[in-house]
């Protein structure tokens, strides 16, 4: 806690990341630092040892922290030279191995981070399509593009990401260039339509998160974006590999024009794909899209063992299964001590919600109870194959006796008394 008291003084918000900041899990706390970490387990700079069952890197760590396979492949890499005046070869042999797990798809291009391989994305359909505006809905990243969606309305992105996200250092002349509608609602996108009158060049969304696509709306958003002759992307930089490997959108039924994947392809290294039908793709030819660090070795290298080592181990099929695992044990043991937890959803990336009126309060209590008997936990569970069923066993085991606590301080309403710090921050917001 010191060190990142420290580090708020000379890195602005303390960090680089948002979901990673301390006051988002336990304020006055969370350990924040990380000394090593391996499989499913961590040891912070103190020597205390967790099992993660928070956000496993933010999601990136499919295969679990400082898998043997990838590591090996890429200390090799190293080895050879991760960077030179030269293309590294892995850079067509990942484009070959990514395309084959998505017959639709022709052409690919490559970055290292999710948030930028979604801005690429929107540079390569506005160019394909010859129009600026994008409809969207769920989360995209960062960049100016997106955050330009609460210009004229702070409220755009409540919904979809973060109450009240402001959008400075944004240039207000991207107003009116993003616009959303809601998840499973085709008659919010067809008004959208009808009122921007052949603006929109994109639509980009989150083919399933929280909650799975109604009957009809995938295939109807695809038709409406066939009907105006706009460019179809589908964001599964989260999705992508944690129900079927190359992304959820393949058993779903209904293609794309691009696809971002990123996150946890290449567990833990930095690497994003975008990948697509040629015809869109060959506009990237028409518009500078360039950057030294996405011809590193590092990241294809990571990615092809990943991605190989999924499919010889048939990885998300254990991830589903220790999700579910997860999830009937957090439903039986709340319905056990009468606790109102929400769990929604996919198997492999839970979200947890306290539906009373205390929420907050109560994430912080169990996250605070669960760090002391030495379990990192936030407000979502991102599955990992480190996990084995004796772990997430104990762990059940564990939250059975916090819960019987929580119950407890609940019913005498002195659930606040107990917290140690500050409540926690309210977490990201997404449309579900």
């Amino acid at each position: 806690m010191r060190l990142w008291e420290k580090a708020r003084g000379i890195i602005p918000g303390g960090n680089q990341l948002l979901s990673k900041r301390a006051e988002r899990f336990l304020p006055d706390q969370w350990p924040a630092y990380y000394e090593r970490a391996k499989g499913c387990e961590l040891w912070d700079l103190d020597g205390n040892h967790y099992f993660d069952f928070a956000q496993m890197g933010v999601g990136s760590c499919i295969l679990g922290y400082a898998d043997d396979d990838v590591d090996a492949a890429v200390v090799k890499c190293i080895g050879l030279g991760s960077m030179s005046t030269l293309n590294s070869h892995e850079e067509v042999e990942f484009a070959e191995l990514i395309l084959s797990l998505h017959p639709w798809a022709q052409m690919a291009r490559f970055a290292r981070s999710g948030g930028e391989a979604c801005a690429i994305a929107i540079r390569i359909a506005r160019a394909a399509s010859g129009r600026d505006a994008v409809a969207f809905c769920g989360y995209h990243g960062w960049h100016d593009w997106y955050l330009s969606a609460n210009i004229a309305d702070a409220g755009n992105l409540d919904g979809q990401l973060m109450s009240g996200l402001a959008p400075a250092g944004v240039p207000r002349g991207l107003q009116g260039t993003a616009l959303p509608f809601h998840y499973n609602d085709l008659i919010s996108l067809e008004r959208l339509v009808s009122a921007e009158h052949g603006r929109i060049g994109a639509i980009i969304i989150e083919p399933e998160r929280g909650t799975s696509p109604a009957p009809g709306f995938l295939s109807g958003v695809r038709a409406i974006a066939d009907r105006i002759d706009a460019v179809l992307i589908f964001d599964e930089v989260t999705s992508g590999f944690r129900v079927n490997i190359g992304g959820i959108h393949l058993i779903l039924g209904v293609e794309p024009d691009i696809a971002v994947l990123g996150k946890g392809m290449s567990n833990g290294y930095p690497m994003a794909a975008i990948i697509g039908r040629k015809r869109v793709m060959e506009a990237a030819q028409d518009s500078f899209i360039s950057s030294t660090f996405w011809t590193e070795r590092i990241g294809f290298t990571a990615a092809i063992a990943a991605v190989r080592k999924m499919q010889q181990c048939n990885v998300p099929r254990h991830l589903c299964d220790h999700g579910e695992r997860i999830i009937a044990g957090l439903r039986r043991l709340a319905l056990k001590h009468g606790l109102p937890l929400g769990i929604n959803g996919i198997a492999p990336l839970i979200y947890l919600v306290f539906n009373n009126k205390q929420p907050l309060e109560c994430q912080t209590y169990w996250t605070q109870e669960m760090l002391e008997r030495g379990y990192l936990l936030g407000g979502a569970i991102y599955t990992t194959y480190a996990y084995t069923p004796e772990i997430i066993e104990k762990f059940l085991e564990v939250c059975d006796g916090v819960f019987a606590n929580l119950k407890l301080h609940l019913d005498r309403g002195d659930i606040v008394d107990q917290l140690k710090g500050r409540v926690i921050q309210p977490g990201f917001k997404r449309l579900t």
